[in-house]
């Protein structure tokens, strides 16, 4: 497991560096994430990811849309945590995957550029996440 995240993390730096992602990038994070990776360049391509910044703080995290018909924002830390119930149930109960499609999103959207930027107060930023 942790080879794969190691693996993961070199190829999320690559990217981060040039803000694009090579055809051999793709095909290394899709054998990595498998259909997690195709749902999440799906919420990606469709603006589903926004990175949250309190102010004066900087301190943030990011709300990803899920894909059922609800559109429900999902809080995740991409290293971390995702509210959804994929991760609690694959990741923390079965372990059969290392992180959830909206954990992924998070990722490939920072490393491209492509999230859309929140400010809030401090407060309102601890106000959501009391609500985990």
């Amino acid at each position: 497991m942790a080879s794969t995240t190691s693996v993961a993390e070199t190829i999320w730096e690559q990217i981060r560096s040039t803000r694009s992602v090579s055809d051999d990038q793709l095909s290394i994070l899709n054998f990595l994430f498998g259909k997690n990776f195709e749902r999440a360049t799906r919420i990606v391509d469709e603006g589903g990811v926004k990175r949250v910044s309190g102010i004066p703080s900087r301190r943030s995290l990011f709300l990803v849309v899920g894909e059922s018909k609800r559109k429900e924002e999902y809080i995740c830390f991409p290293q971390h945590l995702c509210t959804c119930y994929s991760f609690f149930y694959d990741i923390v109960n079965r372990g059969e995957q290392i992180c959830c499609k909206h954990q992924i999103a998070a990722q490939l959207a920072e490393a491209v550029g492509a999230q859309q930027e929140v400010e809030v107060t401090d407060e309102q930023l601890a106000l959501m996440l009391s609500k985990l």
